[in-house]
């Protein structure tokens, strides 16, 4: 399914070509299994790739009300860079954070890493970010980590919507989702 704009167009290439296989049965993050794979890491990690994707992020978060940007690592994490980096040569300064999967047990043993000394998450409006989405379960364990913190969930952006199951998970929590691209695209 093509697309008309050139940005998401061109997405879509340099996914295919870095990120995108076909064939063998691979387990995903959800425990589910596919014969479709996206490992988004050479794309998020490519210049032309990270560029796109901030630029189609911040285009997706043109008006809105936001203070933050990021999500659950590791896929967040060059994602959430990008876009505060790409925030920044806009204008509009967007800062990123980042949820662990578990507390360090050591240093300040925090779960949500970014934030200098003295700030918090309380009542600051938050993007939730991630590379390819499945059923939100990823996500949601970060918002559940940002909740906790006090934060508001603005919404969450993904790269790549599998389309098995995450815009009704986030529609029964009450939150708004928004995919860049969908895997029909690549079909």
């Amino acid at each position: 399914m093509a697309t008309a704009n050139p940005a998401k167009t061109r997405l879509i290439e340099i996914i295919k070509a870095r990120s995108f296989s076909t064939g063998a049965e691979m387990k995903l993050a959800s425990g589910r299994t596919s014969n479709f794979y996206f490992n988004m890491k050479p794309t998020m990690l490519d210049p032309e790739g990270a560029h796109l994707i901030a630029t189609l992020i911040l285009d997706a978060l043109a008006g809105s009300q936001v203070d933050l940007v990021g999500g659950l690592e590791m896929g967040a994490v060059p994602l959430a860079t990008g876009v505060a980096v790409a925030s920044q040569i806009r204008g509009w300064p967007l800062r990123a954070f980042f949820v662990r999967k578990q507390a360090k047990e050591h240093g300040a043993m925090k779960l949500v890493e970014g934030l200098a000394p003295g700030e918090s998450l309380q009542s600051k409006r938050v993007v939730v970010l991630e590379d390819v989405t499945t059923t939100g379960g990823s996500a949601m364990k970060a918002i559940a980590a940002l909740q906790a913190e006090g934060a508001v969930i603005e919404r969450v952006i993904t790269v790549v919507d599998r389309l098995e199951g995450a815009a009704e998970t986030f529609k029964a929590a009450g939150i708004r989702f928004q995919a860049l691209l969908t895997a029909a695209e690549f079909r």
